[in-house]
């Protein structure tokens, strides 16, 4: 059913030109370089240290890997993490 449900958001979104992200509930990961990500349509903190970041979406599981990382902004729907990023895995 889910499965249904997410072809239909996503043709809908095709065919009126509408971005995914907002359509279907995605999150949207961007990147300064390796010292800033800033990510929409979170559902919340998991996991935080200066060495991972762990943030719970509809996708699944956003793992932040670096050093020195910290939060500097977090509002319902977009979190700013500041630092030096190694790594992003997506964990579904």
């Amino acid at each position: 059913m889910k499965k249904s449900v997410d072809n239909v958001k996503y043709n809908l979104s095709e065919a009126l030109e509408l971005p995914k992200d907002i359509v279907m509930d995605l999150p949207k990961i961007t990147m300064i370089g390796n010292i800033q990500l800033n990510l929409s349509n979170h559902k919340g903190i998991i996991e935080y240290t200066k060495e991972i970041i762990r943030v719970n979406t509809n996708s699944g599981v956003i793992k932040v890997t670096g050093e020195e990382m910290e939060i500097k902004t977090i509002l319902s729907e977009e979190i700013m993490i500041v630092g030096i990023i190694e790594k992003i895995e997506i964990i579904s």
